[in-house]
């Protein structure tokens, strides 16, 4: 390639450049000549014309001017190192770098992202939790039943996989639930079972159902003290709560699916997970709940306190680590002096029978599970 470094003029010799066409792969040689357009010729073929005004700057390593026009093939490049042709295309291309974003450019690019950014964790801080309170009651029955069947069929296979079902103890089990559910004033639709795992929790699945897994049922030492934890569960039922914190943990994926009817996949687990191994309801979604245990306990004319001091016992001051009922709870020694100021003495006959007590801790018998 031969180097000129005089100034061109459009009756000059025209100087070299790579030139793509766009269509092929192939590397060309070619001569180049300013004049009212930049002529690109090659040996034995028709020059190609670029006006000045469509020649656009395309992305080159140092040392290199790579242009490309808005009236040529997409792929089209031209390739110049020739630093004085350089300077010269450059003074003809009055909007060379038209497409290039500036500072400003950069600086509103940058607002924009930041806002959007700001946006997403408003509807997550406030937007999701906003409709959550507003949709979780407006769900119809059809439909969270729909979603617990789903979801029980997920917790199921976290937890075991079956149900615990020694006779004597699920007739003790129902009794105590059957208790609480009257008193809740909830209907007889309410399914609830013990699973049999060490795991010491309980929750609540849409669709009215409650489980108890048998490393709860393990620590407790009276009738009272389950009672009081299946209350507790009975009022996230009531409040809507499962639904509820659905709807925030499983998003906009969630809403939309609820708005098709299609709710019962990837949004069931989401909550199996979630909702249910993490217990992750807020805390005045518990203290509500709370609320609901002590009026239940005392509708039954027992105490509420032996349920925290179960609580208290799992735990320990400040709460316990891993996976238990108090996962995101207010602190156990607050729970257990409020429930302890409510304490009051049994004007009701006891929940179960000694027998039906005993008949309860052993409702997972030796197998555990069906």
């Amino acid at each position: 390639m031969s180097e000129l470094s005089e100034p061109v003029a459009a009756d000059q010799p025209a100087r070299l450049a790579i030139f793509f066409d766009g269509v092929t792969s192939c590397r060309r040689e070619v001569t180049l000549a300013l004049g009212d357009q930049l002529e690109i010729a090659e040996s034995g073929e028709a020059p190609i014309s670029w006006t000045y005004a469509d020649i656009r700057r395309a992305d080159s390593p140092a040392g290199l001017l790579r242009l490309s026009s808005l009236t040529a093939p997409p792929l089209a490049r031209l390739e110049i190192r020739d630093t004085r042709l350089v300077a010269d295309i450059v003074a003809r291309c009055a909007r060379l770098d038209e497409h290039q974003t500036s500072r400003r450019g950069v600086a509103r690019i940058v607002g924009w992202s930041v806002a959007a950014a700001a946006s997403l964790v408003a509807v997550v801080l406030f937007g999701m939790p906003l409709a959550a309170d507003r949709l979780a009651p407006l769900v119809p029955e059809a439909l969270q039943q729909r979603i617990g069947d789903a979801a029980e069929v997920q917790v199921k296979a976290i937890f075991g996989g079956g149900v615990c079902n020694d006779p004597e103890g699920q007739a003790a089990f129902t009794k105590l639930v059957n208790r609480i559910r009257d008193a809740a004033g909830l209907d007889a639709s309410v399914k609830s079972a013990v699973l049999p795992t060490p795991v010491p929790n309980a929750f609540a699945l849409p669709g009215g159902k409650v489980y108890m897994l048998k490393g709860l049922l393990d620590r407790a030492d009276n009738p009272d003290e389950v009672a009081g934890i299946l209350a507790h569960e009975f009022g996230h039922l009531k409040h809507h709560d499962n639904m509820r914190g659905l709807i925030y943990n499983g998003g906009t994926s969630f809403l939309i699916g609820l708005l098709f009817g299609d709710v019962t996949g990837s949004s069931a687990v989401i909550f199996a997970s979630r909702s249910v191994v993490e217990a992750s309801y807020s805390r005045d979604a518990e203290q509500a709940a709370d609320t609901f245990a002590i009026e239940m306990m005392h509708a039954l004319g027992r105490s509420p306190k032996p349920a925290a001091e179960l609580m208290y016992r799992i735990t320990g001051k400040e709460g316990g680590k891993g996976i238990t009922i108090l996962a995101s709870h207010p602190l156990t020694e607050d729970r257990l002096a409020r429930m302890t100021k409510e304490d009051k003495p049994p004007s009701g006959p006891p929940l179960l029978t000694a027998q039906e007590w005993k008949a309860l801790k052993g409702i997972c018998g030796t197998s555990g599970k069906v």
